[in-house]
């Protein structure tokens, strides 16, 4: 008995230094390698001097849906296991993650897990991997040289979360006069302060946000991917679109392109709004069917190894864009490519804005309307642009669909962000919407989700092709 105990212990041994077993539940992401996070918390060590970066990683769920790592600590780790804290010591500049015991009950059902050790250690590149009943005793010497403690402070995003959302959340229950609970940074700064009452606490967001808005190369290529799935499942609804269908139905044809390309889930719930309920920007109740002379608006993006996808098309339900509806997308179109041109590196959102609202102007007294209704559309659409000012230009996109933000002046490199501006007619509740995933580059931008058609011609051919709802 005790030497099979022992094979399977060795066993056990072999699959983690695989990484991830074929069988077992994520311990060390697989999406980027050790060194980007290293490198990562290189950079946060400069930042915070002589004090030192403390993080709870999320906790296990209270039922049976996989596991995933809230983004603050994932972006410092990549470390896939619940309950782990990691200490990043700024006058040592080195890291100790501190990890749950081996639980072989847990191992036996789910596969092995990350364990304190020499073996962790390699694995994840952290410099030492120890006991998680030993960070009190870490802590309060910490806490004992006076040194100022960085923690993030803002509630922790998990999947199809946002900064905004979850701060939201965190809020709302805590002054719930019925509920009260704090968010879970907050209580962990709590306790902190508890175990050592002198110690100086100080929010690391500001500084890990500064940090996100620039992605890296390998950044960029997993946003990439999720870009590429995002659309293979728009376009999918596309082809499956047809009177009749209801909403649920195409969103249905997108969530199933995201898993088979590997997504570990939906970036935000699938917007999927036949006719008049497009007029909710975030409506998702996906019950209505298609009806004939709908135009459809499809918002859907995945979570795909930690990254999101924002993309939004709009197509007529019932495959072919009737005079109407022709002229009322192309007018938005041309003016939405308007933006779009004019966005490049080293500029401020304002100045891209002032002279997008001059090709939109040259957009408006080009183009033959038919309908007053839609010239007015169009009209506001440009006054808008031209009295925000560079205040809405879009919003950015990386590990949250719409991601962290610091403060910058100008566009610069690696930025990723969405362009999403609407036109409307409000009395009628008419809503035209697209959405891009732009890459700030060194010589202008690249469009990420340009493969996904916006012509109306090239719509109409991905929506002749067969799918499953035609």
């Amino acid at each position: 008995m005790m030497r099979r105990h022992r094979l399977w212990l060795a066993l056990c041994g072999v699959a983690l230094s695989w990484g991830v077993s074929a069988s077992a539940q994520p311990i060390f992401t697989t999406a980027l390698p050790a060194e980007e996070f290293a490198a990562r918390r290189a950079r946060v060590l400069e930042r915070i001097d002589d004090g030192v970066a403390v993080l709870a990683g999320a906790t296990e769920y209270p039922a049976y849906v996989r596991f995933r790592q809230n983004n603050q600590f994932f972006y410092l780790t990549g470390v896939e296991v619940p309950r782990a804290i990691v200490l990043l010591d700024g006058r040592t500049k080195r890291t100790m993650l501190f990890v749950a015991p081996r639980n072989e009950r847990l191992e036996r059902s789910e596969g092995p897990t990350l364990v304190p050790g020499a073996e962790a250690e390699r694995l994840t590149g952290i410099d030492a991997v120890l006991s998680r009943d030993g960070f009190g005793a870490v802590l309060t010497g910490v806490a004992g040289q006076g040194r100022a403690v960085f923690m993030p402070h803002r509630a922790e995003s998990l999947g199809a979360s946002t900064p905004a959302q979850a701060a939201s959340h965190a809020e709302a229950a805590a002054s719930d006069p019925w509920d009260g609970r704090p968010s879970k940074e907050a209580a962990f700064i709590a306790k902190v302060r508890a175990a050592a009452p002198q110690v100086d606490v100080r929010d690391l967001d500001p500084i890990l946000d500064e940090l996100r808005m620039i992605k890296s190369p390998r950044e960029i290529a997993l946003i990439r991917e999720a870009t590429r799935i995002s659309g293979l499942g728009l376009m999918e609804g596309m082809r499956a679109a047809a009177p009749g269908l209801h909403e649920y139905e195409v969103a249905a044809e997108a969530d199933y392109v995201f898993k088979r390309h590997n997504a570990q889930g939906s970036a935000y719930f699938a917007l999927v709004a036949a006719g008049r309920n497009a007029h909710y920007p975030h409506y998702h109740a996906l019950q209505s069917q298609l009806a004939e002379r709908d135009l459809v608006l499809f918002d859907y993006g995945p979570d795909y190894q930690y990254y999101a996808a924002d993309v939004t098309r709009m197509f007529p339900a019932s495959g072919r864009f009737d005079p109407w509806q022709r002229e009322i997308y192309t007018v938005y179109l041309r003016l939405y490519q308007a933006l779009m041109t004019s966005i490049r590196p080293g500029a401020s959102p304002k100045a891209i804005v002032d002279g997008a609202v001059v090709k939109m102007e040259a957009v408006l007294r080009s183009f033959e309307f038919t309908d007053p209704t839609i010239k007015a559309a169009a009209e506001r659409f440009v006054e808008h642009y031209r009295a925000s000012r560079g205040s809405s230009l879009g919003h950015f996109v990386g590990m949250e669909v719409h991601d962290v933000e610091g403060e910058y002046d100008v566009l610069k490199p690696g930025m990723v962000f969405t362009i999403e501006p609407a036109l409307t007619i409000p009395d009628d509740r008419v809503y035209v919407r697209l959405e891009d995933m732009i890459l700030v580059t060194e010589t202008g931008y690249e469009n990420l989700s340009a493969f996904v058609p916006v012509e109306i011609d090239d719509i109409e051919k991905v929506m002749a092709e067969r799918g499953p709802g035609r």
